[in-house]
């Protein structure tokens, strides 16, 4: 009988240019959540490595099957016996990069990976300008894996904006969700625990989302505030802007009970759009 209790752990980091460190902080946090009780240990997206630096980021990473964080964390799964999803690590695919996530079993074996679906090609109003499109590759499948606890709904960080991708999610069985992140401290300021929130209350689901915090080693700055929200959308665990664990105990046999509650996802209704232009417009168009 699948169990619906477990201790959740968000790891919250500071990654910067150098893997094998990245990899040592990360084995480390994990380690650290472990021994305070955790069941299941969440890493920030770009957990292996920062770096704006094109030429630099494709010189650090390689394929996964030789992803120094990917093989050390499988081992800490093993030894800790606890199930580690990783927010992503960068992996070479051809002239560009995956942002991919992983979720490990407790025997360390690879339960589902998934590959970040929406790029982020943005101008922020701070001059702050980022293309992600040019270095990534998005990926096309989302993914609900199965967990002693239910299903995980996989994503990362910008995916957070797109709320069809979390509706999508819990339709097709997920109880918790998780978009780890390494979300800018001008955007994560003004739109982090809104978006959060409203994803939990919107699909009666529980959030988990790991988080980059404080200013990089390339310069960038990340907003931190790794959280846990339950499906009523209170806010059960959050960091602030420096490393940590932030753990928080989890319930997903309440999903049901708040799912029933308000049950938007039952009540959803197809519909089409009708445009009604006015005379002006109407008239301008025809000439």
């Amino acid at each position: 009988m699948t169990s619906t209790r477990f201790t959740a752990a968000c790891v919250q980091m500071r990654s910067g240019r150098d893997v094998l460190k990245n990899r040592d902080d990360a084995v480390a946090l994990v380690r650290e959540a472990a021994s305070q009780g955790a069941h299941f240990a969440q890493t920030p997206e770009m957990t292996s490595l920062v770096c704006r630096d094109r030429a630099e980021l494709f010189d650090k990473v390689g394929p996964e099957a030789q992803d120094p964080v990917l093989a050390a964390l499988r081992e800490v799964a093993r030894e800790r016996g606890i199930v580690i999803q990783i927010g992503s690590i960068a992996v070479k695919e051809g002239d560009k990069v995956a942002n991919r996530a992983f979720l490990i079993g407790k025997d360390g074996e690879v339960i589902a990976s998934y590959d970040k679906i929406h790029l982020y090609d943005v101008d922020l109003p701070n001059g702050e300008s980022w293309r992600e499109s040019a270095t990534y590759t998005g990926g096309s499948w989302a993914v609900a894996a199965e967990t002693p606890w239910g299903y995980l709904g996989m994503t990362i960080c910008y995916d957070v904006r797109f709320a069809a991708l979390y509706k999508a999610l819990a339709e097709n069985g997920a109880s918790f969700l998780s978009a780890p992140a390494a979300f800018t401290k001008q955007t994560g300021e003004a739109h982090w625990h809104v978006l959060h929130r409203a994803r939990a209350i919107e699909t009666g689901s529980f959030m988990i989302s790991a988080a980059q915090g404080g200013l990089h080693e390339d310069g960038r700055e990340t907003f931190g505030h790794s959280v846990i929200i339950d499906p009523w959308g209170w806010v059960l665990a959050e960091g602030g802007t420096d490393p940590g664990v932030f753990l928080a105990e989890i319930d997903t046999g309440v999903v049901a009970e708040v799912r029933g509650r308000i049950p938007t996802l039952k009540n959803a209704r197809p519909f089409k759009v009708e445009v009604i232009p006015t005379i002006e417009t109407d008239q301008a168009a025809r000439a």
